[in-house]
């Protein structure tokens, strides 16, 4: 995943005119949480990618208290997500349930696959709502145990023509009013 993630950096880089550290910056600075999604199919390699950002996330003491379920069969992302257009998956970050730490540890994991996921040019969004579907009547049709919980689900998608972080992104907040020096 390192030489990946390097790899990725630098040909944007390249093709940016930019440093890697700066194709990084911009992943991070110019998310976005899709609201709509185009069809088409994501390819297995680039969902081990992008899942695999999520594996690699610190955790407190490395106890790593997450796993993963990637459902990108049509018929199962929409009974999480309605609306959700043919190709679209859900990325399911579960927690060992043990504490504060798994919960943070897993929202760290969540974030990975977030910025991968938009990283490699799809659209992407947390979600926390399905979660009551998901460890309830979806526990047993996606195989999850009773040792985990579903802590997030990441949708991951194409987007249509057109869209991206200034188009489609909610107002933020002036970070002059967020940040304090002292």
């Amino acid at each position: 995943m390192k030489k990946f993630l390097i790899a990725f950096l630098v040909f944007t880089a390249v093709l940016t005119g930019g440093s890697a550290d700066e194709a990084a910056f911009s992943v991070i600075t110019n998310n976005f949480g899709a609201r709509n999604y185009a069809p088409g199919a994501i390819p297995k390699a680039d969902l081990d990618k992008i899942v695999s950002a999520g594996a690699r996330a610190p955790s407190a003491g490395n106890r790593q208290p997450w796993r993963f379920i990637v459902v990108s069969t049509s018929a199962l992302v929409k009974k999480v997500f309605r609306d959700a257009p043919d190709g679209n998956a859900v990325v399911i970050v579960l927690a060992r349930q043990t504490g504060r730490d798994a919960a943070f540890d897993c929202a760290l994991a969540t974030e990975n696959i977030y910025l991968a996921a938009q990283a490699l040019g799809y659209g992407s969004r947390i979600y926390v709502g399905p979660l009551n579907d998901i460890n309830g009547g979806l526990r047993n049709e996606l195989g999850i145990s009773r040792e985990f919980n579903a802590v997030a689900a990441v949708r991951v998608g194409r987007l249509p023509l057109g869209v991206d972080a200034a188009s489609s992104a909610s107002s933020r907040e002036p970070e002059s009013g967020l940040i304090t020096y002292k």
